[in-house]
């Protein structure tokens, strides 16, 4: 099943943001797709804060890589560089670890996800208005929208 939500303005992005952060868990894998400039960093910075991280967060695109510490430590990826990359970069590690992995362009690296995770993609309609759609994969992340949603 797959849940939507548009959102008018920055701020409804951040609070959708927030609220999803509430309920994450330590190992959650959040999978975020979308265009340039839809807002994938800034509904990865918003989660942050919900789970109470005080450092600026800002896109990892050329380390691939930034961890974060707050209520669950965070691991924000950003796939984009990695599009013909061959390589293990040890990624059980890190989905099957303690902190919540967001990953960016997670497409890039599709068959190196978790079977379970919850795959947001991010539409830019006009001005700040976003469609969200959210997709779980697995039982923890159908009950985490279906609570979401209601």
């Amino acid at each position: 099943m797959m849940y939507e939500r548009t959102v008018n303005s920055e701020q409804e992005t951040e609070r959708l943001a927030r609220l999803l952060a509430e309920s994450l868990a330590s190992g959650d894998v959040l999978t975020l797709e979308g265009d340039l400039g839809a807002g994938k960093t800034t509904f990865t910075k918003s989660v942050a804060k919900g789970l109470g991280i005080t450092r600026n967060v800002n896109s990892p695109t050329f380390t691939i890589l930034k961890q974060y510490e707050g209520r669950l430590p965070l691991n924000h990826l950003d796939v984009y560089r990695l599009e013909n990359s061959d390589e293990d970069l040890g990624w059980d590690e890190l989905f099957y670890g303690e902190a919540v992995s967001i990953i960016e362009w997670a497409h890039l690296i599709k068959e190196d996800l978790p079977s379970e995770r919850l795959a947001i993609q991010i539409y830019r309609l006009e001005n700040d208005k976003r469609k969200f759609t959210f997709t779980p994969f697995g039982d923890r992340y159908e009950r985490l929208c279906e609570e979401l949603f209601e």
